[in-house]
């Protein structure tokens, strides 16, 4: 499962044997996989400031999941077409996690994930605003012959340029009526050139053609085409915007695949550092609810534990609350009787529970 539960009871003689019984239960029943959670002792201040703390790191914790999903979030999208590989780029610390971390004042956290997002929403806006620009461009390469672009297909060698007389216009006909056209296309109006017409591309549609004609005759050639089901494609042959539109595709696709990798890289890293970032201010708030919970002298142990599958996720709360319900008496049984109000308390008795308990969740692609 991609769950964790990062618990902890005091670190006395009687809840270390309740912890035991927990590891035993839960190990026979195959409930959880469940190890030692090591937290340093860190200062502790005043009660006031204790309460405080627990507020601004329940907000920071919030944020630091919301960041990482959306970094999760931009490997998926930036990746494409890959992004069944995505999640061998969501890996924190080289995939390992657990175990010893370097230890960061909580502010100091809060900076860095501060910057981590600011760096994140600069580096793609920058990318999707080029891939954006790039998919407009391709868009106008699909469709039916009636709405794509035709720079890519036509060349100036289909057209009669620089006639003051003559000019060369673009039909699209319908395939069944490929017949049609041939037969009738000089007779649709004066002054169209014979054996002018020829077919440039076609698809499941239809075909488009160009035929050459005299400029004075254009109004009357495109009344008489509509008439027989044959379309003009308005469109004037520009060298050098065709030019410049090839050029424009070119340098977008250019600049894609050199943005690709650095930004890649900078998603990989990075995430590594918000994950590690999270993981570190679950473990303040695990030591500040513990403190406050249980009180002073800090002693208390926290276990993490990740449960085997989703199932039995409602057995595992229920062998924990059993375990350590003499910590809280009104909390096990407020579990158990949802109309059971605690006093004092402003969480739901869906969020208390009898020990201290956060969630870790890492289905971060969902």
């Amino acid at each position: 499962m991609s769950e964790f539960w990062l618990i902890s009871a005091p670190g006395d003689r009687e809840n270390l044997q309740a912890l035991e019984r927990m590891n035993t239960v839960t190990s026979k029943s195959n409930l959880s996989y469940n190890t030692k959670f090591a937290i340093p002792d860190f200062k502790v201040g005043t009660l006031d400031s204790l309460v405080g703390l627990s507020d601004e790191l329940g907000k920071l914790d919030t944020f630091a999941e919301s960041l990482i999903r959306r970094m999760a979030q931009s490997v998926v999208e930036v990746m494409e077409d890959s992004k069944g590989k995505a999640q061998e780029h969501l890996l924190a610390n080289g995939g390992r996690w657990g175990g010893p971390l370097m230890w960061s004042r909580g502010d100091t956290i809060a900076k860095q994930l501060a910057q981590i997002e600011t760096d994140l929403k600069s580096r793609t806006a920058a990318y999707n605003t080029l891939k954006t620009n790039l998919e407009n461009l391709e868009k106008k390469s699909m469709g039916n012959l009636f709405t794509r672009t035709l720079s890519d297909i036509v060349s100036k060698e289909d057209f009669v340029l620089d006639s003051e007389y003559l000019v060369t216009l673009l039909v699209i006909v319908p395939k069944p009526n490929y017949s049609q056209w041939q037969k009738t296309y000089e007779s649709l109006s004066d002054m169209v050139v014979p054996r002018s017409t020829k077919l440039i591309t076609e698809d499941k549609e239809g075909g488009l053609f160009t035929v050459t004609l005299f400029r004075k005759v254009i109004e009357d050639f495109k009344s008489k085409a509509r008439e027989n089901k044959f379309t003009v494609r308005e469109f004037y042959y520009d060298e050098k915007e065709i030019k410049r539109e090839r050029e424009e595709m070119a340098r977008l696709l250019s600049d894609k695949k050199q943005q690709y990798g650095p930004l890649l890289r900078w998603l990989k890293v990075n995430f590594s550092e918000a994950f590690i970032a999270w993981i570190h201010i679950k473990a303040l708030r695990v030591f500040v609810e513990s403190v406050l919970r249980y009180g002073l002298p800090v002693n208390f142990q926290a276990v993490l534990l990740q449960p085997h599958k989703k199932s039995s996720a409602k057995r595992l709360r229920e062998v924990l609350n059993s375990v350590f319900r003499h910590l809280d008496e009104v909390a096990a049984t407020s579990i158990l009787d949802a109309s059971v109000e605690i006093p004092g308390l402003q969480l739901s008795n869906q969020d208390y529970f009898p020990y201290v308990y956060f969630h870790i969740d890492l289905s971060l692609l969902d």
